[in-house]
């Protein structure tokens, strides 16, 4: 079974895009394993820091490179993705010449109470990604406009539409990886 690191870009404790991470984590059983990666002890990233690199910032690049692929997330603030998704990012592509990032399939998805679902963030989250040099799957799209009545306690999707709907990204990633990882 392929791994998958998932990094979610907000840090609070009832996260409604932990919350939709780990719903899809549960529609990936049997599939793909889900790997909850830690961004949110990551120092803000200073080049002289590479001294001694902070463990932190270690682990994170492991995490990535003994992946077989990458799913990002992520709300949106100010109409762009989450900071912590963006420090972790400039950590993992660095010191030069050592970009973990870099051939690795990804994917985007992310969620708010709104109803465009956090669209103009991940749109400019996919410009950073190519940038780096992951292989980013394209569509499907998760734009997700998170309801609370579509989910059990557990985290399970219980409305059929929209469990078929995010199954169908989960197995479009899967097979993405397959394809290119």
């Amino acid at each position: 079974m392929k791994t998958v690191a998932v990094l979610v870009g907000s840090l609070r404790a009832g996260s409604l895009n932990r919350k939709f991470a780990e719903s899809l984590a549960k529609l990936a059983e049997g599939k793909l394993a889900f790997k909850f990666v830690e961004i949110g002890d990551l120092p803000l990233y200073n080049e002289d820091l590479w001294e001694n690199p902070p463990t932190s910032v270690l682990r994170l690049k492991n995490d990535i490179e003994t992946a077989d692929g990458v799913l990002f997330v992520t709300p949106e603030y100010n109409r762009t993705y989450a900071p912590a998704i963006d420090n972790a990012i400039h950590w993992g592509t660095r010191p030069w010449g050592k970009n973990s990032w870099a051939g690795k399939p990804a994917a985007i998805a992310g969620t708010s109470p709104g109803a465009i679902g956090a669209a103009v963030g991940q749109s400019q989250l996919k410009q950073v990604l190519v940038v780096v040099g992951m292989a980013l799957m394209g569509q499907p799209e998760v734009y997700f406009a998170y309801k609370d009545e579509l989910f059990d306690d557990e985290g399970h999707v219980v409305n059929e539409q929209t469990a078929a709907f995010l199954q169908g990204f989960v197995d479009s990633f899967a097979a993405w990886i397959d394809r290119v990882g």
